[in-house]
């Protein structure tokens, strides 16, 4: 299984607003990166999870989690001069942009700040800092790391969710 960060501003789409879709459910459509595309096209499998990152706000970090519940399938989105996200150059027939389908799983009790994923050690595997730096701030789709050991996930999602912040220990 592997571990992904989206990310997404709040006001433009949140976590409340996957929250509330049917079933919980919606495309993750609008990716014009050609990285982020391959990934999502190649490498996300349904049943990977996602942290969903809320960025260009008062306090950007991860908010909650998502499931991919359909692997990478062509971006309707392009094709249609009326949508946000249209791209006169792909075609139907050899489609240039891919999205995937991604279901709420749970909020997190509390924001795992940007400080604190930069200064996070309890788990080598996962590559926080690589997924949210300047370095590559412009994707909106990132692998954060892969696991073997399933309990280890839980392990560390658990420390960082229920660790005090970094604000409240100073």
């Amino acid at each position: 299984m592997n571990y992904w960060l989206m990310k997404s501003e709040p006001d433009v789409f949140g976590i409340e607003h996957l929250k509330k879709c049917p079933a919980k459910t919606e495309p993750w459509d609008g990716v014009r990166n050609y990285q982020a595309r391959n990934m999502m096209r190649d490498d996300m499998k349904k049943g990977d999870l996602v942290f969903f990152y809320h960025s260009n706000c008062k306090q950007p970090g991860i908010v909650g989690i998502m499931k991919v519940v359909r692997e990478g399938y062509p971006d309707h989105t392009a094709f249609d001069a009326k949508e946000k996200y249209f791209d006169p150059k792909s075609d139907p027939d050899n489609p240039r942009w891919y999205m995937v389908d991604v279901r709420y799983v749970r909020m997190l009790k509390r924001v795992i700040t940007l400080s604190e994923l930069k200064h996070t050690s309890s788990c080598p595997t996962f590559r926080w800092y690589d997924a949210v730096t300047v370095y590559r701030l412009c994707l909106s789709v990132k692998k954060t790391g892969t696991l073997s050991l399933h309990s280890n996930k839980h392990v560390f999602a658990a420390t960082l969710n229920n660790r005090e912040s970094a604000a409240s220990q100073t």
